[in-house]
């Protein structure tokens, strides 16, 4: 098993005219980031050195053509392009958009060869970053097609994990998507998820209602009463520990969260609007259900603060160690799993 040392954390740099390459930059400009792991950035040296002379930042980095080739205890990055992106912090543009993607795309091939054993990405503009080769709403599908998973976006703390089981859907969509079948499939992939990356061997999740106060009874909205309550009864007849729906307006106010080793919402706000309240600046955004590791930071690219040096890269730090940590424990887990197999003479 890979130690921590060595573990190759790739990165995709985001939207330029963003807050990415700040907090990018900024949390290895410590040094002692590199007794955890070996950042592979997916950009370019000319980009990279622009970028720690506009943040006056002492840093040092390996320029690689390949991520293979990155080198422990340095600043790897590879040159993803050649060109000079015309950089304006804080404006929205197409072109820069395509960069984002030209970093992503990289990092994704590289974590699918394995020459990175993890992937943090700083944040994009879901907007410019569309074209003919990405037609989606972030991030979380995208690596679904590219990494041949269901995904699920889990935010997470050491204190609270939030899972979705729409997230960019549009509210008017939201009931219509949510089916028994969707339902058991994003509570199992959080069930797996709690078990092989965050070890919790018997993971006990709170599921909050469709509707305000949970449909009343089918007083407003059947939703809760006709698909969501059958389909967690269901599941707990079949040994898994699901409970709710519970009321949304009050299920966080009360502490409730505490009693649950994750929570479920029904909808994006609904789960994101209380976690990043609980725990903005520490939260990390993780995509489960996939056999590789992705993490982001839990914001935007904030274009209102971009270029200004006052971004807080806490957020993406995490999203680091959280990576890293994700990774250890599932290579654990699945070395835990083949062995109880191989005592049990079955095949793996």
């Amino acid at each position: 098993m890979k130690s921590a040392e060595n573990i190759k954390v790739g990165i995709s740099i985001g939207d330029l005219n963003g807050i990415g390459s700040e907090i990018v930059l900024k949390t290895f400009e410590d040094n002692r980031m590199l007794d955890f792991c070996t950042p592979v950035i997916f950009a370019s040296a000319k980009t990279i050195s622009f970028l720690k002379k506009k943040y006056k930042m002492e840093i040092s980095f390996q320029g690689v053509d390949d991520a293979s080739q990155a080198i422990d205890g340095k600043i790897n990055v590879v040159t993803v392009w050649k060109e000079n992106p015309s950089i304006n912090f804080g404006e929205e543009d197409k072109k820069i958009g395509q960069f984002a993607f030209r970093s992503l795309e990289a990092a994704t091939k590289a974590l699918k060869e394995r020459s990175i054993d993890v992937l943090v990405t700083a944040p994009i503009n879901k907007h410019t970053i569309q074209s003919e080769d990405f037609k989606f709403p972030g991030h979380t599908d995208y690596l679904a097609q590219e990494l041949n998973g269901e995904s699920l976006m889990f935010m997470v703390t050491d204190e609270l994990k939030v899972g979705l089981l729409t997230d960019h859907v549009a509210v008017k969509d939201v009931a219509a998507a949510i089916t028994p079948q969707l339902i058991e499939s994003k509570l199992n992939i959080i069930s797996k998820t709690l078990q092989q990356d965050f070890r919790i061997s018997k993971p006990k999740i709170a599921v909050l209602g469709i509707n305000p106060h949970s449909g009343d009874s089918g007083v407003i909205g059947k939703e809760d009463e006709e698909v969501m309550k059958p389909t967690l009864e269901k599941m707990r007849n079949n040994g898994k520990l699901v409970f709710g729906p519970y009321s949304a307006d009050s299920f966080f106010g009360s502490g409730n969260y505490k009693n649950f080793d994750a929570v479920v919402a029904a909808y994006h706000d609904q789960g994101l609007i209380p976690f990043k309240t609980l725990s903005f600046g520490k939260g990390v955004n993780f995509t489960a259900g996939l056999d590789k590791v992705r993490t982001s930071p839990d914001h935007g690219t904030a274009y209102e603060i971009a270029g200004k040096n006052q971004a807080d890269h806490n957020s993406f730090k995490e999203a680091v160690f959280k990576a890293i940590d994700i990774f250890r424990n599932r290579k654990e887990y699945m070395e835990l799993t083949s062995n109880v197999l191989k005592k049990q003479g079955k095949k793996i």
